[in-house]
C-alpha cells in the first residue's frame, strides 16, 4: 500500500535506506511510507461480490453465513450424528 513498494527488489522497497521488515504479520513502522492511491482496486471488490452472488445461485443459499458457522461444516456434522 506504499508508493515505494517494489516486489522485484529483495527488500521490497525502492528506498535504499529503509529497514527491511522481516515479520510482515506484526505491526511495523517505516519513515519512508507514503500511501498509494492505487492500493485500492474497486474492480476487485466488484469481482468478489459477483463471485459470492454466483455461489449463492449455485448452492441456493448465502455464501456468507450470518451466524458465523460454516454451513458446509454444519451439514457434514449433521450427516454423522447418531
Amino acid at each position: 500500500m506504499c508508493t515505494r513498494y517494489a516486489p522485484r527488489l529483495p527488500s521490497g522497497c525502492d528506498e535504499q535506506d529503509a529497514i527491511e521488515v522481516r515479520d510482515k504479520t506484526s505491526a511495523n513502522f517505516c519513515d519512508y511510507f507514503k500511501p498509494s492511491a492505487r492500493a485500492f482496486d474497486a474492480a476487485q471488490g466488484t469481482a468478489d461480490s459477483r463471485a459470492r452472488a454466483e455461489l449463492d445461485s449455485l448452492f441456493g443459499g448465502s455464501a456468507t453465513p450470518e451466524s458465523g458457522a460454516d454451513p458446509a461444516l454444519t451439514k457434514a456434522r449433521d450427516l454423522f450424528k447418531k
